[in-house]
């Protein structure tokens, strides 16, 4: 039997830390990611490999993204504004300088290897920053309608405008796609390679993709959200991991 068609391809999920007292029965810290992301990634037929954060460096990035055929950068609070050489600003939250370390890394080494990746809301940003770009820290006040991030019920569901020549038009299958965002922050200068390819009606950057032949895709929104019901917000899992099968 050619093992190679029927072993689910392996595709890496960064999670984050969780200080102790935030699961209810554990006394120690922990790690985690929300169950949707892993659902998503299943019914596109691949199997998730979740990855604690921890110090690395390029060679140690590279030799642990050898063993995957794809990644998922997920959401979750801000990258550090000093990434871009700004200051904090008031509204700026859930800073993590491991998590940033880490995924910056990873991110490098999936553009290096030209491994397949989806990266979504802060996953977004950390591509923009890794590619010598910078962020608007906090757009809510100017842009309202993108939600609330970091809270119980923050998402808004609102249409985005995608260029359908793009690898997130042809995962979406259309021009317009209702999507649940829940951020403040999004994309202000464009890092080096990236084009845009979706905006919301207010003029904010909703996708970019990077160019090349590797098949690395960003959406400023949560696909995870609605992908059990949409098929076209699965739609970009599954071409993430039908890229990832090659």
């Amino acid at each position: 039997m050619n093992t190679a068609s029927v072993v689910a391809p392996l595709i890496a999920l960064p999670v984050y830390a969780m200080p102790a007292g935030r699961v209810d029965g554990w006394a120690d810290s922990a790690v985690a990611i929300q169950t949707i992301y892993v659902e998503a990634i299943q019914r596109a037929g691949a199997q998730e490999a979740m990855l604690g954060p921890r110090h690395l460096d390029r060679t140690e990035a590279l030799a642990v993204l050898g063993y995957f055929d794809g990644i998922v950068l997920p959401g979750g609070g801000d990258v550090n504004p000093e990434r871009y050489g700004q200051a904090a600003a008031e509204q700026t939250y859930g800073v993590n300088a491991l998590r940033d370390e880490f995924e910056f890394q990873l991110c490098a080494a999936a553009i290096e290897l030209e491994i397949p990746m989806l990266a979504i809301c802060r996953g977004t940003q950390v591509l923009n920053v890794a590619r010598g770009g910078t962020l608007h820290q906090h757009i809510a006040d100017d842009f309202p309608g993108h939600g609330k991030p970091g809270v119980e019920a923050g998402q808004n569901l609102h249409d985005v405008e995608i260029v359908l020549d793009s690898r997130v038009g042809r995962a979406l299958g259309g021009a317009h796609a209702a999507c649940s965002c829940h951020h403040h922050q999004s994309v202000d200068r464009l890092g080096d390679g990236l084009r845009v390819t979706a905006r919301s009606s207010d003029g904010i950057v909703e996708a970019v993709e990077l160019d090349g032949s590797a098949w690395v895709a960003a959406v400023q929104w949560h696909p995870e959200d609605t992908a059990a019901d949409d098929p076209a917000q699965q739609g970009l899992f599954d071409a993430l991991v039908t890229a990832a099968r090659r």
